[in-house]
């Protein structure tokens, strides 16, 4: 991860289940809202991407979230920008 990123508040989810990520995601980001972070890290690894298009899918659509993106250095993170 490039140093920019290292200061970001993040949450490693490996290991988790496609049907188990969302909850502990979810928890992390109303806490950066309360803490006023509007720019977190989500690492899920690369693997077969089952974990990074769960995240995407279920929080591209969540009124909470900005917008989120991938790092093009790092595939196995995803940027997510909460609304303020």
């Amino acid at each position: 991860m490039n140093s920019f990123l290292n200061i970001l508040p993040k949450i490693d989810v490996h290991g988790y289940t496609s049907d188990l990520v969302i909850y502990p995601i979810s928890d992390f980001i109303n806490d950066n809202i309360k803490l006023k972070n509007f720019k977190i890290v989500i690492v899920h690894g690369i693997g077969k991407s089952i974990l990074k298009n769960t995240i995407r899918t279920n929080f591209s659509k969540d009124k909470r979230v900005k917008k989120l993106y991938g790092d093009p250095f790092n595939l196995g993170i995803t940027i997510i920008e909460l609304n303020k």
